[in-house]
C-alpha cells in the first residue's frame, strides 16, 4: 500500500492526480467489481484513489488496499492516516476522494458544501470497521489492571494521580500497586477514538467526566501524542503509563479489564461486534447515511461499550461519474463478507453481521 502524505493544502493537486477510466461507467452498467463480495477480477476499474483519515482504520486500510488492488490491478489506493478529523477535512474540501473518521459527519459539516460532490448531494457515513478501544497500561507488576468508568474519568482528568490510590486499590484487591505516579496519554490530535472514549466517559461517569463528547482532548494533564501510534509509542517509553488506543495496535502492552454491569472485560472482536449489532442507529439520519449510537452504558458483559464504529465517508453522488464508480466498487468490497474478514484477520476488528452489515452493503450500493 501506498500511504500518501503530503499536506492537505494540495487537495487541488490530488483530485488532479485521478486518472480514471472506467469501461462499466462509460457504458452505463455497474463495475465489475459491484456487488461481488470477493472484489474479484475487474480489467475495467483502474485510476488512483486518495483517502485520508483514520488512524485506527490503517490497518484494515492496508489490508482493504490489497485485497482491492490485486483483483482490481489497474487501480491504485493511497491511504493517509492522519486522522479522522484531517480526513474529514480534506475529503469536505476536496482533497480526498474519501475519508476514514472513527466519529461521523458532525452536524456543522453535513450543513455545508462538499467538494466533490454533485450538486445538492451531501456525504454520508458508512460503517466499515468495527473495533473495541483499548486502554493500555505500562506498569510494573500489574498485569491485570480493573478499572470502572468513574476511575478512568479521574484519572485521564488528572483527579486520581497516583497508581496506589484507594479507588484503583477497590477495584484490584490483592494487586501490589505501588505509589508512583500516573502519567495519562492522550492524543494531541483531532481524533475520532478520542471522541469514542470521552463519549463513553461523559455518558457512564458524568459527574467525573463533565466535558462533552469530541475529537479534542479536553485535559491537558499527563502527555499528549499525534495518532496511535505515538500514543503507543509514549505508553511503551514511559513508567507508570495508561494511554486508549484501538486494539488492533495493543501490541504487547498491558490491557485494562473495563466494568461493565457486575463483572469486567477486556476488549475483543467478539464483544465489540455483539454491542454494534445491538445498538440502535441514529433515526435522524438520510436513509443512506448510518450512523450507529453505541450503547455506553451496557451492562450486558457480552459486550464492551468502548468500542467505536468507524466509517467510510463517500459522497452520495459524485461531479464525476467515473470517481462515483470507483469510490462505489471500493466500499463494495470494504464492506463484503470477504472484505469484513480481510481486516479482522490484519487488525483484529470485528466483522459486521446482521442488520448493520446489510445497512453498511446498502449504503455502499447506493453511491453514484
Amino acid at each position: 500500500m501506498k500511504h500518501l502524505r503530503a499536506s492537505l493544502a494540495i487537495g487541488t493537486a490530488l483530485t488532479a492526480m485521478i486518472a480514471l477510466s472506467s469501461c462499466a461507467s462509460n457504458e452505463g452498467g455497474t463495475p465489475a467489481a459491484s456487488g461481488d463480495s470477493s472484489g474479484s477480477a475487474s480489467t475495467s476499474l483502474s485510476g488512483t484513489l486518495n483517502g485520508v483519515g483514520s488512524s485506527a482504520q490503517s490497518n484494515a486500510q492496508t489490508a482493504w488496499t490489497k485485497g482491492f488492488q490485486t483483483s482490481n490491478s489497474g487501480v491504485t489506493i493511497n491511504y493517509d492516516p492522519s486522522g479522522s478529523g484531517a480526513g474529514r477535512k480534506a475529503f469536505i474540501g476536496g482533497g480526498a476522494q474519501f475519508a476514514g473518521s472513527d466519529s461521523a459527519l458532525k452536524d456543522d459539516e453535513l450543513s455545508g458544501t462538499f467538494a466533490l460532490c454533485a450538486s445538492g448531494s451531501k456525504g454520508i457515513d458508512i460503517p466499515v470497521y468495527v473495533s473495541p478501544v483499548a486502554l493500555v497500561y505500562n506498569l510494573d507488576g500489574v498485569k491485570d489492571l480493573k478499572l470502572d468508568a468513574p476511575t478512568i474519568a479521574k484519572i485521564f482528568s488528572g483527579k486520581i494521580t497516583k497508581w496506589n490510590d484507594s479507588a484503583i486499590a477497590k477495584l484490584n484487591s490483592g494487586a501490589k500497586l505501588p505509589s508512583s505516579s500516573i502519567t495519562p496519554v492522550y492524543r494531541s490530535d483531532s481524533s475520532g477514538t478520542t471522541t469514542n472514549f470521552t463519549d463513553y466517559l461523559h455518558q457512564v461517569a458524568p459527574s467525573d467526566w463533565t466535558a462533552e463528547a469530541g475529537d479534542a482532548f479536553p485535559y491537558k494533564t499527563g502527555e499528549g501524542a499525534a495518532k496511535g501510534s505515538g500514543v503507543v509509542s509514549a505508553v511503551t517509553g514511559g513508567k507508570g503509563t495508561i494511554g486508549y488506543v484501538d486494539n488492533s495496535s495493543a501490541g504487547d502492552l498491558s490491557v485494562v479489564a473495563v466494568k461493565v454491569g457486575g463483572g469486567f472485560v477486556k476488549p475483543s472482536a467478539e464483544v465489540a461486534s455483539k454491542i454494534a449489532e445491538t445498538s440502535p442507529l441514529d433515526t435522524a439520519r438520510g436513509s443512506n447515511d448510518v450512523v450507529v449510537k453505541v450503547n455506553r452504558k451496557a451492562i450486558d458483559t457480552a459486550e464492551y461499550p468502548i468500542t467505536l464504529v468507524s466509517y467510510m465517508i463517500a459522497c452520495q453522488q459524485y461531479k464525476d461519474a467515473a470517481v462515483g464508480s470507483l469510490v462505489k466498487a471500493y466500499a463494495e468490497y470494504i464492506t463484503s463478507t470477504d472484505g469484513q474478514q480481510a481486516a479482522a484477520d490484519t487488525a483484529k476488528s470485528a466483522p459486521m453481521t446482521g442488520t448493520l452489515l446489510e445497512k453498511a452493503e446498502a449504503a455502499a450500493k447506493s453511491i453514484k
